[in-house]
């Protein structure tokens, strides 16, 4: 490998399909997408025409990297019974529609334990996906649990709660990470410069691991670090600056995990474009770069 697959969250609009199309058309190395609106509980059943063309636009573009994102309504760390239980079947029928893509990475933020308590919620978490994963029987799909700024009551904002879930559960094995560089960002770790780079990815593998690091996604932070807001912005136009992407995209240890915009979009795709151009434009720049451009 010569260096990252880089790519962006795709819209499915029309049909799945389209999102490799859409990436394509720009040159993505790899692509996430939902397989169904975000805001929706579940949608119908894909039919064998939409499943077909998927598998045969994917053979076209050669794109082989692809995510899937969960939808935002999945809350497996509520202590609500029947919202859990909601959540469960929801993820439940997003896997299906991974198997029958032909995808095996999905993408979850954990939840957020709506007052219970961090413990609750975390073990909340686990039990959810060992739900999912044991009704499904299936070997081959991986749960992302994506590290979050940890606004409210959110979980995951911290890479040792993470692995507290991956401990938990049964199913740890079919458990990796998604680490977002907004999110951790918000959630108050420092990686700008080389040393703190360093610092950083040393801790995420002395807790997490690196093997279970299987997707990155590449944004910028409107806010400040430890501001526990989530706001994406464009590459190098925010607190996590440019410096912080050149030794990202360079780190040749991250090369075999997808990295994936979730940057701010017009439909004519012309700001992914930009980024991608800027990101590629780091590659193979050995010094540190000028982040006050």
């Amino acid at each position: 490998m010569t260096g990252p697959r880089l790519g962006a969250h795709m819209s499915i609009a029309g049909g799945p399909a389209n999102a490799l199309r859409r990436g394509h058309s720009i040159a993505c190395d790899a692509i996430q997408l939902f397989t169904h609106a975000p805001n929706r509980w579940k949608a119908p059943a894909l039919t064998t025409e939409q499943v077909d063309e998927f598998h045969r636009v994917r053979r076209h573009t050669g794109i082989d990297a692809i995510v899937v994102h969960s939808p935002y309504l999945i809350n497996l760390g509520s202590p609500d019974e029947g919202l859990w239980r909601r959540s469960i079947d929801a993820l439940i029928d997003d896997l299906v529609r991974c198997q029958r893509l032909g995808v095996v990475d999905y993408v979850l933020h954990p939840g957020a334990h709506m007052g219970a308590g961090v413990e609750s919620g975390l073990a909340r978490v686990a039990r959810g996906l060992d739900a999912a994963l044991c009704a499904l029987d299936d070997d081959a799909l991986r749960i992302l649990l994506e590290t979050t700024a940890g606004q409210g009551t959110g979980l995951g904002h911290r890479f040792e709660q993470l692995v507290a879930i991956i401990d938990m559960a049964r199913m740890g094995h079919q458990l990796g990470v998604c680490l977002d560089t907004a999110h951790v960002m918000a959630a108050g770790y420092e990686f700008g410069d080389a040393e703190s780079y360093a610092a950083m990815w040393a801790h995420f593998d002395g807790v997490i691991g690196l093997e279970r690091l299987r997707t990155i996604h590449l944004n910028d932070s409107q806010r400040e670090r430890g501001s526990r807001v989530d706001r994406h912005e464009h590459i190098g136009k925010g607190s996590v600056g440019l410096e912080a992407f050149r030794l990202l995209v360079n780190d040749r240890r991250l090369w075999r995990a997808p990295m994936l915009l979730e940057t701010p979009k017009t439909p004519d795709l012309a700001d992914d474009v930009a980024n991608l151009k800027l990101l590629r434009g780091l590659l193979n720049k050995d010094r540190p770069v000028d982040d006050t451009t």
